[in-house]
């Protein structure tokens, strides 16, 4: 039976399955393979392992990183659909864990917002984040400190009022442009709406 979730794999798990699928042809090796030889040939640390594998083998910087944490027993969410569906479970528990456990009602609040915007938007959370997507981040909803989430926005250039404030993203070419401070569910109003549903819009 398949685990209900309110969340959707992470858009960067088609990356790296692409990159075990090649792994064969680019290296020489398979992904089950390069572990057993890591193990039995390489360093013991996962540091000295990634710069043994780029100085050594010639494998990039991806392939490297990948590559030790994978002989670390660590990573195996970045590539399997399940395993990230549960890992990002744990992050979200993990983020409103302890003294931010007050912001969870308004985390429940902002995600139920974000994911009815449209019905092509997805949750895929990271450790620190919740990035909600369309083709691309449209919003994240990050609790900052104890009494705040950050709901980030990507809203490109657009001027707005002094309640949006801007990130500086825009100009560093971020997708996260804007922010809103959000410490109550009461401020979850028709401003966070109508400015979501708007960086929904833009993402075309």
């Amino acid at each position: 039976m398949a685990r209900k979730t309110l969340y959707s794999p992470h858009p960067s798990l088609a990356m790296v399955q692409n990159i075990i699928a090649n792994m064969k042809a680019k290296t020489g090796r398979t992904v089950d393979e390069w572990v057993a030889f890591i193990k039995k040939h390489g360093p013991t640390t996962e540091k000295a392992r990634r710069q043994w594998l780029k100085s050594e083998h010639e494998l990039g910087t991806i392939y490297a990183w990948w590559l030790a944490e994978r002989a670390d027993g660590k990573g195996e969410e970045d590539a399997d659909p399940d395993a990230y569906l549960a890992a990002a479970e744990r992050y979200v528990a993990d983020m409103f864990a302890g003294s931010k456990a007050a912001l969870a009602p308004i985390y429940d609040e902002l995600l139920k917002l974000g994911l009815s915007i449209g019905k092509d938007v997805k949750a895929c959370p990271c450790k620190t984040m919740v990035p909600l997507y369309r083709r691309h981040v449209i919003a994240q909803i990050k609790p900052s400190t104890r009494t705040r989430i950050d709901f980030g926005l990507a809203l490109g250039a657009t001027r707005a009022p002094k309640r949006l404030i801007e990130t500086g993203g825009f100009e560093k070419g971020d997708r996260i442009t804007h922010r809103i401070v959000i410490q109550s569910k009461a401020d979850i109003d028709n401003d966070v709406k109508r400015w979501l549903k708007r960086a929904y819009e833009l993402d075309v």
